[in-house]
């Protein structure tokens, strides 16, 4: 069975959806040390201004955390802002109607740990796609695993392996051009099932 590690991701891009829909098992990296300025706690999304970055803050403990006791710190109120962020950038898009119960809660309800947040977004994700996946995840830190693809730099801002992606309908793209590798909200709320596209 093909496999692939990958790190945890804010509303994942392209790039990892397409990882995570083209192999068997998915591993999700859970002992490593949160790196900052990623897209663990991260996402951009295209608005009528260009592309916007949604960052997730988190509560600063110690130098040296691991990713899977990183807690959300709700001292602003960020989930309104991502929300109102995410209904301006497509409310107009075909399928934000069809999608966006299925993601408001996420911005409703209080999650103490990122690493559960953005699981439980990929599972509601994956459910959307009607794609059942096996999802496991690390029991220890292995720096150069064998079993599997390890793909977990695509997690940092400037990972280099991005999909060839071929365009498809974006609410801006009139004013914008084609933005590719936006997070996978983007291909959701504008094509619906990108289970074809991808």
């Amino acid at each position: 069975m093909s496999s692939v590690l990958l790190s945890t991701s804010y509303l994942p891009n392209i790039t990892y959806l397409s990882q995570v829909l083209n192999h068997e098992v998915v591993v999700i990296e859970k002992h490593e040390h949160f790196v900052k300025q990623t897209y663990r706690n991260r996402c951009e999304i295209l608005t009528s201004n260009g592309k916007l970055s949604l960052s997730i803050p988190l509560v600063k403990q110690a130098d040296k955390e691991l990713i899977a006791e990183k807690k959300i710190s709700y001292a602003e109120d960020w989930q309104k802002q991502h929300w109102r962020a995410i209904t301006s950038a497509y409310k107009n898009s075909p399928y934000f109607e069809f999608f966006e119960d299925e993601f408001k809660p996420f911005y409703e309800n209080k999650f103490e740990l990122l690493f559960d947040f953005n699981t439980q977004l990929l599972q509601t994700i994956l459910h959307i796609l009607r794609v059942k996946k096996q999802i496991e995840f690390t029991n220890h830190f292995d720096v150069n695993p064998s079993n599997c693809l390890d793909l977990r730099s695509l997690s940092d801002l400037n990972n280099s392996e991005k999909l060839n992606s071929k365009p498809y309908y974006q609410v801006f793209a009139d004013k914008q051009g084609f933005t590719p590798n936006l997070s996978c909200l983007d291909a959701l709320f504008n094509i619906g099932l990108v289970t074809k596209y991808l």
